[in-house]
């Protein structure tokens, strides 16, 4: 009969694990309550949504099929009609549903139509003549296609997990639609409703799509603490640059409709919103990785696994940077190719409204993706080796946990070489043993 010594390491990491679990709630739980109290409180009872009717009084709207891009195609009687830039369409909808009319289109939108393409257009019932005017293209079929391929590809990929994300997406958007802006409309404070918001949106969407874990929470921290560095910027750096957030006709637009609303604090709100994305997405991929580094070699120091993971993390920080930078240059084309006309330094060019108000934009972001890196890192480098036996026992093998008596004929089974470490180790000990997967045989 074989007899074992009773490893005293096995009880401490149960209660490690344990006072992990406790600590990690108490952080978390209270995160969550705060989140659903903010939403309560912060909720809009009244706001300007869909308050704007689309149409004046009078005007109604059909769709129609382009025919021809040349107006002297057209049956036209009006000779003041004739000077506009427009297309023959034949109508689709409504009253004068089989009519081929003329359709005044604005110049920069004559080029992207073609022979085929499906419009809206808008007339006057009440006036004589029915004189269309261009809306806007009828994009459905085409947003569709695409919508469904992204689906298609996100479930066929990524299966279950693909799903769960779908999900966490449609809730995030849900607060942003039905909570986030419909209360900066109603003059709610802008940072504490953005706060809460990309809070409610976080946790959904992290838990929902990874799951409940120690990992995911690692990340989910990670996250919540680059949130808080570029709220922090945005607070204080957007007001010392002077900018207003009225750089654009959009915002003046919004100024002229909603007389008390703080311009520049929905430009902070919307530079925090705008780094969320990808501060979650490098987080989620730097605790991954943390955790699979440990399975390689579960006995390497806090040290070793800290400065391995952050050579990915060096990696993320260089290929995400550039990525911020090209997002906000594509946004921003058509202002980055105005203001490249005008003759003026090229320093005196960076930093006027609309240029500084993305080239800030940007550096907040990095810099809230900077530290968040190291800090998922470092919260990682902590909480994986007892969060990988968190609920389960895989202590470590030693010498304490050898039998004291082996029949010699065992001995050649209770030794094998780990595939990952090139060790040989006791496996009469429960050995966290990493499958092809890149988990453990116990499941995280």
């Amino acid at each position: 009969m074989h007899q074992f010594h009773v490893p005293q390491h096995r009880s401490m990491r149960r209660n490690t694990s344990k006072s992990l679990i406790v600590a990690l709630t108490a952080i978390v739980v209270p995160l969550i309550v705060a989140t659903l109290v903010g939403l309560v409180l912060l909720w809009p009872a009244k706001s300007p949504v869909r308050s704007l009717p689309a149409m004046a009084p009078g005007v109604k709207m059909v769709t129609a099929k382009v025919t021809s891009t040349h107006e002297h195609f057209c049956h036209l009687s009006d000779p003041e009609f004739r000077q506009q830039e427009s297309v023959c369409a034949k109508v689709t909808s409504g009253a004068n549903k089989g009519d081929e009319v003329a359709v005044a289109v604005p110049p920069e939108v004559h080029r992207a139509l073609h022979v085929g393409t499906t419009i809206k257009a808008s007339y006057d019932s009440r006036a004589t003549g029915n004189f269309y005017g261009y809306w806007d293209a009828n994009r459905s079929l085409p947003m569709a296609l695409l919508i469904g391929l992204y689906l298609v590809l996100v479930v066929g990929i990524a299966r279950w997990r693909g799903m769960a994300a779908l999900l966490g997406l449609v809730f995030s958007s849900a607060v942003l639609l039905f909570f986030v802006m419909p209360a900066l409309m109603a003059g709610k404070p802008a940072l504490p409703v953005t706060l809460v918001g990309i809070s409610a949106m976080l946790v959904a969407s992290v838990y929902c799509a990874h799951g409940i874990s120690v990992r995911t929470t690692t990340a989910l921290l990670g996250t919540y603490g680059g949130i808080v560095v570029t709220a922090a910027l945005s607070y204080t750096l957007i007001p010392a640059a002077t900018l207003s957030g009225a750089s654009s006709d959009d915002s003046l637009l919004i100024f002229g409709l909603l007389p008390k609303a703080n311009l520049q604090a929905f430009l902070i709100c919307g530079v925090i919103l705008a780094g969320l994305g990808v501060l979650n997405d490098v987080t989620i991929t730097q605790a991954s990785a943390t955790w699979e580094l440990y399975l390689t070699d579960p006995q390497q120091s806090r040290s070793q696994l800290f400065a391995r993971s952050m050579r990915i993390g060096r990696d993320h920080i260089a290929s995400t940077v550039y990525t911020l930078a090209f997002a906000y240059a594509g946004t921003a084309m058509p202002t980055l190719i105005l203001a490249l006309m005008v003759q003026r330094g090229g320093w005196d060019l960076a930093t006027s409204a609309s240029i500084a108000e993305e080239i800030i934009r940007t550096l907040i972001a990095s810099v809230g993706l900077l530290l968040a890196i190291p800090l998922t890192t470092l919260v990682a480098t902590l909480l994986v080796r007892v969060g990988e036996h968190a609920g389960k026992v895989v202590p470590a093998v030693s010498a304490s946990y050898a039998p004291t008596a082996i029949e010699p004929e065992d001995a050649a089974a209770t030794s094998v070489t780990t595939a990952n470490t090139g060790k040989t180790v006791n496996t009469l000990g429960a050995v966290d043993t990493p499958d092809l997967t890149g988990h453990n045989r116990f499941g995280n």
